[in-house]
């Protein structure tokens, strides 16, 4: 079989729709916990990016339709069972946006310094008992055969003013989760999610919450 001009391993069972490489990291960190997805061997998963596969038109006006347009584009094309996300920050006082624009809120596609910029210099007569905002993620599958399956996540916070943190991407790096673990003498954590290990991260992330959702349905499509 091939997609692209590449084709597409014997060994493959699964394909993540995804070419940004530390998402597929927090993907699979996230997945390989699963029962039934732990035990996944080395090239059983692949990525949109390994196959050389386009990136489809995200036309969709919820998270949901954007993660199953990109799920079906690759089952389709892969003839594999195809799991896609599609996330982005719900913030309070802008009505839920930058949304599904949270990738390109600046203009271009992944600019991630960009769309910090720009949604900080946003918010910054905002004061902080006003900053209330949340990741939220949908995760698709899509199987060859027509099925499909969808999953919600959310992880609550609140914005600060400056990134802080060297992990993540996006814009973990100025959102503080409420749900993180208490500081010094139970006091609210103030760590960024850019702050928190991956560990701590995938734990109450929103991409967690779905994929831990979806996980018994991948495992069972493969």
């Amino acid at each position: 079989m091939t997609l692209a001009g590449a084709d597409v391993p014997s060994s493959a069972r699964m394909v993540l729709a995804t070419h940004n490489r530390k998402k597929l990291v927090e993907l699979l960190a996230i997945l390989r916990t699963q029962p039934g997805l732990d035990t996944l061997p080395a090239g059983a998963v692949v990525t949109a990016g390994d196959l050389g596969a386009a990136e489809p038109v995200e036309d969709g006006l919820t998270f949901a339709e954007n993660a199953l347009i990109k799920a079906r584009a690759l089952a389709a094309a892969s003839g594999l069972p195809a799991v896609a996300d599609d996330s982005g920050l719900s913030v309070d006082v802008l009505g839920g946006a930058p949304g599904i624009f949270s990738a390109r809120w600046a203009g271009r596609h992944g600019d991630d310094v960009a769309n910090l910029g720009l949604l900080l210099a946003q918010l910054g007569d905002v004061r902080d008992e006003h900053r209330g905002a949340a990741f939220v993620c949908a995760a698709a599958l899509v199987t060859p055969d027509g099925r499909e399956e969808v999953a919600m996540g959310e992880m609550p916070g609140v914005l600060v003013r400056e990134p802080r943190g060297a992990h993540g991407f996006g814009y973990d790096p100025i959102l503080v989760p409420a749900e993180q673990e208490p500081g010094p003498e139970g006091r609210p954590g103030t760590r960024t999610s850019a702050e928190l290990t991956p560990q701590e991260k995938n734990t109450i992330s929103h991409r967690g919450k779905a994929l831990r959702t979806l996980a018994p349905m991948i495992a069972e499509a493969l």
